[in-house]
């Protein structure tokens, strides 16, 4: 990669990065679509990847990183050593990509992107010894949400196989997982394949909780909102010691009907 990468996409840029970087990269000041588009190419990334120190805008890691989907697989790649995630305090006015080797800079003009490459060894070095050293004043950025496979793995051993495939059929199908509109929220979705399997509200709480998806008490209550929706149902299973517990179902024919991937689709406009 020795020539400016012009007319590409940013996903473009970033494979290509990877790709060439020798050593540890360092991300800085990363626009919305940089830091999704990274998380998306790096979780694809065939090869062994790198560490990549992103140093980024505090109020942008909050907003991206509310979409469970993006997040989830954020806390994957930091799970593997892949990603680093720190609060940037003096932005430069393009996003870099610093790697041993060279610096590229994203620099958007209109729908175009462009990727400007400098190898100038000197330049390079003061440039990445710079952010090196910015890299180990910055505050950490602390990642709530758990990585995806842990989510997917004791969803399988806690709930069931089925219920683990359902949930991630019902992630590929959306877009976003946020809960404002554009897509259903971790809890909603993790309670209606608990409905769809037929699981207990104790078991996908406990389980939800425990994971670090949410607490107990924000899975009862949106089980509340689903269910006074109409979209799940509930019946109660005695056991010999104590109250009786809930059982979820489907509610709504609609969602019945509904293949997984229909059923973020309806589940959404039922919702809205």
């Amino acid at each position: 990669m020795t020539s400016n990468l012009l007319n590409h996409q940013i996903d473009d840029i970033l494979e290509s990065v990877l790709e060439d970087a020798s050593g540890d990269i360092y991300m800085v000041n990363p626009s919305w679509e940089g830091i999704e588009q990274f998380v998306s190419v790096a979780t694809g990334f065939d090869d062994s990847l790198p560490t990549v120190h992103m140093l980024a805008d505090e109020r942008t890691l909050k907003d991206v990183m509310d979409d469970f989907i993006v997040a989830s697989n954020a806390a994957d790649l930091i799970s593997d050593d892949a990603l680093a995630l720190r609060t940037l305090e003096e932005a430069p006015e393009n996003s870099l990509l610093i790697t041993e080797d060279r610096i590229v800079a994203i620099v958007h003009a209109g729908d175009r992107v462009g990727g400007l490459v400098t190898e100038d060894e000197s330049f390079v070095e003061d440039t990445y010894d710079t952010y090196a050293a910015r890299w180990e004043d910055a505050e950490t950025f602390n990642l709530r949400t758990p990585p995806i496979t842990d989510v997917q793995d004791t969803l399988s051993d806690e709930i069931g196989p089925d219920a683990e495939e359902d949930f991630s059929a019902i992630l590929d199908s959306l877009e976003t997982a946020r809960g404002d509109g554009d897509g259903l929220d971790e809890v909603t979705i993790s309670l209606l394949v608990a409905a769809k399997n037929e699981a207990l509200l104790y078991d996908i709480s406990k389980w939800g909780e425990d994971v670090g998806i949410a607490s107990k008490a924000t899975f009862s209550r949106t089980k509340t909102k689903l269910e006074d929706m109409g979209l799940i149902d509930t019946e109660k299973v005695p056991i010999d010691v104590g109250r009786p517990r809930l059982r979820l179902k489907i509610g709504d024919e609609r969602l019945q009907e509904a293949d997984n991937g229909q059923l973020a689709t309806v589940a959404q406009s039922i919702l809205n």
